[in-house]
């Protein structure tokens, strides 16, 4: 019998030790879960709920790695609720009703439930509905865990039902904590090897995991095997982790909100006249996989609409940019991307021709289709001459400074309305004086 138990228990350890480092180390209560304070400080509310035995339906919302699978295992136990998990990816409705069914059955028994929906914004609507009821009427706790903004992902009906909760990309510190515990910890991690780390090669992997906890495990666990076929099995060296981590790419979603965010980040950069940050945002972007030619494209957009013609020689390095990065390709394409960055970034702002273009486009939208002023259309038939078509016109020419003052060029509805308001800025201010003369000869003609 002792050699039957001894046997259990070293198929057991040999089950243990064969899962990967990050599984072994997810943490089971909130003493053992590192980051994310603004969600789960000693003040938060989600915090004092389960302390009391109370827990709500909610959507967790963060990168990868930040916890949001463990968080919820730790919730549920916290309510001593029985925890079902589905996975958006690989589930469907025959599997959700399963789950429904045993959420019902432990009800009838006075249990609790909490059914955990892993990347729940893979769920299509139908899918979604499929919890509400049950959400209503309390049969279980929802939780679900999302990558992607909920307001574009998650249908109304179960936001309305559900508190979102952001989870952070985690900090530094939080990484150093995990990595150390895991050295640490006998039982689950590597502690039983003995292994040490040099400071220099921790910090190597804290910044490649960029702030992902489950790959700085991975990270760590590959890191010690390495070790362990090398000369000094005990000793991770800073040598052997950057052998290791050779074009570890950064956290980056190029169709998700990260990629989205970090475009406007970098649009706002230029747009506040800040070189060194709008740089920076080009460089993460391009970092993290980025295409450059949508940047190319960004690029152009931001230099019509946000400098416009306070520096008409912004669109011009855009364009250039882009064409020499189309020639060049990467990576030496991608300075001339930073070269028009920079300069959009120091030019004079302006969005008057952007504004002026907005509103034009709502006046047409609300106006419909005006007639072309009948002085202004052309006459290329007899009939159509006969009809007054281009009679009165002003050839401009013609006149004096090559300008016919009083003539109007608008339907007749919208005479005298204005829609471009050049700005005080760089080239736009001599516009402004260009057509602040013109107007005025255009009132005096019209007395």
């Amino acid at each position: 019998m002792a050699n039957a138990d001894l046997f259990a228990a070293q198929q057991a350890a040999d089950v243990q030790a064969a899962r990967p480092l990050a599984e072994r180390m997810r943490p089971q209560t909130l003493s053992q879960f590192f980051g994310q304070s603004h969600v789960l400080g000693t003040e938060q509310p989600l915090r004092c709920l389960l302390e009391h035995g109370h827990l709500h339906s909610l959507i967790l919302w963060g990168p990868p790695g930040t916890g949001k699978t463990t968080l919820a295992r730790i919730l549920a136990g916290g309510v001593d609720a029985e925890f079902l998990a589905l996975s958006a990816v690989l589930s469907g409705v025959k599997e959700i009703r399963a789950a429904i069914e045993v959420a019902q059955a432990n009800r009838q028994q006075g249990h609790k439930t909490v059914l955990f929906v892993d990347e729940v914004h893979r769920f299509n609507k139908a899918q979604q509905d499929a919890f509400l009821p049950h959400v209503e009427n309390g049969t279980f706790v929802f939780i679900g865990a999302t990558t992607e903004n909920p307001s574009f992902e998650v249908n109304n009906a179960l936001l309305s039902r559900a508190r979102v909760y952001v989870l952070q990309a985690l900090d530094d510190d939080a990484l150093h904590e995990i990595l150390r515990a895991a050295l640490i910890d006998a039982e689950r991690g590597l502690g039983a090897r003995a292994l040490a780390i040099d400071d220099a090669a921790l910090l190597q992997l804290v910044q490649v995991a960029d702030g992902d906890a489950r790959r700085a495990l991975n990270l760590l666990e590959l890191a010690a095997d390495l070790a362990a076929a090398t000369t000094h099995p005990q000793q991770i060296t800073a040598e052997e982790t950057a052998a290791l981590l050779q074009g570890s790419p950064r956290r980056f979603d190029a169709g998700g909100d990260m990629f989205y965010d970090q475009i406007s980040a970098l649009h706002k950069s230029v747009r506040g006249s800040d070189p060194d940050a709008a740089l920076y945002w080009l460089v993460r972007m391009l970092d993290g996989g980025a295409d450059p030619r949508y940047l190319a494209r960004r690029i152009v957009r931001i230099a019509s609409e946000d400098i416009g013609n306070a520096d008409p020689r912004g669109l011009s390095v855009s364009l250039d940019a882009a064409a020499a990065y189309e020639r060049l390709g990467s990576p030496e394409g991608e300075l001339a991307l930073a070269q028009a960055v920079v300069y959009l970034a120091v030019a004079p702002k302006s969005n008057a021709v952007y504004q002026a273009f907005n509103a034009v486009r709502e006046a047409v939208r609300q106006q419909g289709s005006l007639e072309v002023p009948v002085h202004l259309r052309n006459a290329p038939t007899k009939l159509l001459k006969e009809l007054g078509h281009g009679v009165d016109y002003r050839y401009a020419h013609d006149e004096p400074d090559g300008f016919a003052a009083g003539a109007s060029y608008l339907p007749q509805s919208l005479v005298g309305t204005r829609y471009y308001a050049p700005t005080e800025r760089g080239f736009e201010a001599r516009i402004a004086e260009r057509l602040q003369d013109l107007r005025a000869r255009n009132r005096a003609a019209n007395q």
